[in-house]
């Protein structure tokens, strides 16, 4: 599994993101049993002004947000990766030979000021936000009450099973 994070704001997290952003993907791919190990997943953490720029250029949401998810593979169920005969060539990265299953893109702004808001740490919200926007790479939706309730219940067990609670 190949886990790309690109940080292009001047902050330095007192933690290793990219030992988070591939503990935390690992653990929602094996949560979700997918059957492909060649996987590949593009990161950037920008500022408050970077991520509004991203939204309003690809979702015509002019503000900013926390994280942004552009998944790449399509679901008919959430957390069944398939990917149609014929069509690999949209899915798959020519160079790594990986499926590619999309970008997060995440606000660092909004991960320092949530994490003092909820009252847990830098580590934890940012975990957070990239086991959400995993399981909308694994096509995972909040649209309805009992969506939004798979999704906390799926992100709680992954951070709990690494350990990062809203304890740390």
């Amino acid at each position: 599994m190949n886990f790309y994070v690109d940080n292009e704001t001047d902050h330095q997290f007192d933690f290793d993101i990219e030992k988070v952003v591939r503990d935390v993907c690992e653990g929602v791919l094996s949560m979700e049993k997918c059957p492909y190990g060649n996987i590949s997943v593009n990161v950037l953490v920008t500022d408050n002004e970077g991520i509004r720029q991203y939204n309003k250029d690809f979702r015509q949401i002019d503000k900013e947000t926390d994280v942004l998810s552009f998944p790449n593979l399509e679901f008919e169920k959430p957390g069944e990766y398939f990917i149609p005969e014929g069509e690999e060539a949209d899915y798959i990265d020519p160079e790594s030979g990986d499926i590619v299953l999309g970008d997060i893109i995440l606000s660092k702004d909004r991960i320092l000021s949530q994490a003092e808001e909820y009252g847990h740490s830098i580590k934890r919200e940012f975990a957070f936000l990239v086991a959400h926007s995993m399981l909308h790479l694994s096509g995972y939706d909040h649209m309805t009450e009992e969506e939004a309730a798979v999704m906390e219940e799926k992100q709680k067990a992954v951070l709990n099973e690494l350990g990062i609670t809203r304890d740390i």
